[in-house]
């Protein structure tokens, strides 16, 4: 029997499925793995912006990993909207419990439409309990402005942001320029090498989720056997032509188009 690969996702909900939980099983169905998830908040949302947000308990957060990983089990993971510190030390606390590898840490902030996704004093933690534990960390400009305190107009400010992520323990890190003018490079280090990972600048509206889909992705790829390079510029490509194929959905921000190689008869 075929071994199917396996990648859960730690994340909020977004009713408007364009990023978050939904945005990350649909990139793991899409990629060829089997998707389980764990809810951290739900949210009121759409491509408008956050109307409402409820953040979930420590235990209810602890009892699906728990279940998930007692019984299914995962060769990859990714953590996306954590909201606060309790849930931040709990998610640590079981990703070595249960010796869990190949962890994405997706560092979510701030959503698209400026709605905060983490409170300000969780950022320590994520700095001190969760990142020390990251194969990859994946934040954009303004996320690794708020994790390393330094800011980042230059190539080598950012080369310095990356150094400074590893140094907080993580085995390697992606830091995403969307927010840059210019054409879309993002900076992959691992602590022996920077890469970058250039693709045109998409003007599109169909940018909705695109962090979460780029770090799913990652997760997938990881799930799927791939090293980690690879899983990165993998996760590039898949990311670039989903927002190049987006559509419109709703009258804001449209999610990008996490099928966009099933649909319309091409598979």
């Amino acid at each position: 029997m075929k071994l199917v690969r396996k990648a859960l996702t730690v994340a909020g909900s977004d009713s408007g499925a364009g990023a978050g939980i939904q945005a990350d099983l649909k990139t793991f169905a899409a990629l060829g793995v089997y998707g389980t998830s764990v809810i951290t908040a739900i949210t009121a949302q759409n491509t408008l912006g956050v109307m409402k947000i409820l953040e979930l308990s420590r235990d209810i957060v602890a009892a699906q990993i728990d279940a998930v990983i007692e019984d299914i089990g995962a060769h990859a993971l990714k953590t996306g909207m954590l909201a606060n510190s309790r849930i931040i030390e709990i998610v640590a606390e079981k990703v070595r419990e249960h010796k869990l590898k190949n962890l994405v840490v997706d560092p979510v902030m701030v959503a698209k439409s400026g709605d905060r996704l983490l409170r300000k004093d969780a950022i320590d933690a994520l700095r001190s309990k969760l990142i020390p534990l990251a194969t990859v960390v994946t934040p954009n400009l303004p996320e690794a402005e708020e994790l390393t305190g330094l800011k980042l107009n230059r190539a080598q400010e950012i080369r310095e942001a990356a150094r400074r992520t590893l140094a907080m323990g993580a085995r390697s890190v992606v830091i995403k320029g969307g927010h840059r003018r210019g054409p879309a490079i993002d900076l992959f280090f691992d602590g022996k090498k920077f890469r970058e990972l250039r693709s045109p600048r998409i003007r599109s509206r169909h940018t909705h989720g695109t962090g979460c889909t780029f770090s799913a992705a990652i997760a997938a790829y990881l799930a799927r056997g791939e090293p980690l390079e690879t899983a990165v510029l993998r996760a590039k490509k898949y990311i670039t032509e989903a927002i190049r194929s987006g559509f419109a959905v709703g009258a804001g921000q449209s999610p990008v188009h996490h099928f966009y190689d099933w649909w319309d008869g091409k598979k």
